[in-house]
């Protein structure tokens, strides 16, 4: 009787879209093979990457599909065979041999699902640590090491867990921001369906340093199959005693409740989506007070996003000074950079801060999908400066990225080539803000209006230097008058790309 071999096919967004479930299916007909639904290792462009346990050791071929299964087993994959799919070790991919995983380090090595494979590979460590030591050594560590807000703001997290900690109050939340809407992001995804068990620890080490025993996941409304995974998830965790009442015999008792978005891309800010959480409309709230001392329900509320909830376990298991050595300057630790848009290749990187922009797109994405030169880059989403390539060589750091007008937000790259139109790309940005604004302050709602306005008659050549005045000043007052982050920082795209690309606004 021939061995079994074990074959690991992602069951990940990406991987599934391009028939992930149709080469499982065809793999697990077989009679020697057992399949694993592992999540992703973040190389989309490869999607299903499909792994064979050899030896003790992983071969990757990708991509796979259900057409390619027969002529992969007639040419000996089972046993790491030579094909023109095969990949090689998986370990051995410079892609990923190259990346210094902290967060995702687990993505695409287990079975997310599986408590038993997520607690052979480090799970539920600093939890057991965080138990043993307590709330003020757990807060000391995140504050210690540097950590700060992966969603786009980049707070540290340290300074807002102990102000939560620091209020009294009967009752206390967390509450995860899932709403990943920017463009080009998608760690947070990958994440909650590669190793979801890592942002149940982190939220649940959170509850235990601040106070709180109830956490609430906002998870955008766009992801049907996160959904799936991650209340599989959260009831295998609680099964194996990892959430609910007395976790692990312990007297601290934490759930988390799934909750799924509205829809709306300002419900991405903190305070819409504690509306939205309420059961409201997803309106912005005026600050102060802050949602660490009056949140969720009035209550005292730790709002992080998913890649900085799941970077609390190891900080915690490891220590805040392994964590802390990575990175450069005040940007500490490691960022899930995500490459999209044209690109060769698009995935998730993990690195630490201080590695260039054309680094990531060129060493890890192989420059554009076109092969055409680069002309733009967008980093931190719709609301994300456009850069020029003279600005590609800066250090990826918060503050080295704010000197030249830039933000890194949430890790989100998107690729544009010399085919481009800039112009385009300003009133895209302002209709974007028309479109999605909660419209609760004028200079988001109507300010968006007339930009896109002034931007159509500046590119028709009507009155030009009056209207790049008047979008000048329309900008001016976007950033000083708007409530949130939308209106107020519509204007960084439309002002870089009038500035570093001006040919394209006279046409």
């Amino acid at each position: 009787m021939s061995p079994r071999v074990t074959v690991y096919v992602p069951r990940e967004t990406a991987a599934v879209s391009m028939g992930a479930h149709e080469v499982a299916e065809k793999l697990a007909a077989l009679d020697n093979v057992d399949v694993v639904r592992n999540g992703s290792r973040g190389m989309s462009w490869l999607e299903p990457l499909v792994e064979v346990v050899v030896n003790d050791e992983r071969i990757a071929y990708g991509p796979v599909s259900a057409a390619d299964v027969d002529d992969l087993v007639a040419a000996g994959f089972l046993e790491g065979g030579d094909h023109d799919l095969k990949i090689g070790p998986v370990e051995e991919i410079p892609y990923l041999k190259n990346q210094e995983r902290w967060t995702f380090r687990r993505c695409g090595l287990i079975d997310p699902l599986s408590v038993e494979d997520y607690r052979e590979h480090g799970g539920f460590v600093g939890l057991e640590k965080a138990l043993g030591t307590g709330p003020e050594f757990v807060r000391e560590q995140v504050l210690a090491s540097g950590l700060r807000g992966r969603g786009g703001a980049g707070f540290p997290t340290g300074i807002k867990w102990q102000t939560v900690a620091d209020v009294a109050a009967p009752q206390k939340y967390i509450t995860c921001n899932a709403d990943e809407g920017d463009s080009g992001t998608f760690s947070d995804r990958i994440l909650m369906e590669s190793d979801p068990l890592t942002l149940i620890e982190g939220m649940a080490i959170a509850g235990m340093a601040v106070g709180a025993t109830k956490g609430y996941v906002y998870l955008r409304s766009e992801y049907p199959l996160t959904q799936r995974i991650f209340t599989k998830a959260l009831n295998a965790a609680r099964s194996a005693g990892w959430l609910g009442e007395y976790i692990q015999g312990t007297e601290y008792s934490f759930d988390i409740d799934l909750h799924i978005g509205g829809g709306s891309y300002i419900c991405g800010e903190e305070t819409a989506m504690l509306e939205s959480l309420e059961g409201k409309a997803g309106l912005i709230r005026y600050k102060p007070p802050l949602p660490a001392i009056e949140g969720l329900f009035g209550k005292p509320t730790v709002v992080n996003n998913v890649v900085t909830l799941g970077s609390v376990p190891d900080i915690i298991a490891l220590g805040a000074d392994v964590y802390a050595n990575y990175g450069v300057g005040r940007s500490k630790g490691t960022l899930a950079f995500q490459l999209a848009g044209n690109i060769k290749r698009g995935g998730l990187v993990e690195k630490a801060f201080g590695l260039t922009l054309r680094e990531l797109i060129e060493d890890f994405g192989a420059g554009t999908a076109s092969g055409r030169p680069i002309r733009a880059v967008q980093i931190g989403g719709p609301l994300g400066a456009y850069l020029a390539d003279e600005h590609l060589d800066t250090p990826l750091d918060y503050e080295e990225f704010a000197k030249i007008g830039g933000m890194i937000g949430h890790g989100g790259i998107v690729v544009f080539d010399d085919t481009v139109d800039m112009a385009a790309q300003a009133r895209f940005a302002m209709k974007f803000c028309a479109i999605e604004s909660c419209g609760k302050c004028t200079p988001c709602r109507i300010g968006s209006v007339r930009g896109v306005e002034v931007i159509d008659r500046i590119v028709a050549n009507e009155n030009r230097e009056d209207n790049l005045n008047l979008l000048n000043e329309l900008c001016d007052t976007m950033i000083d008058g708007s409530l949130c982050a939308m209106g107020g920082m519509t204007p960084f795209p439309v002002r870089s790309a009038v500035k570093y690309f001006p040919e394209d606004f006279n046409k």
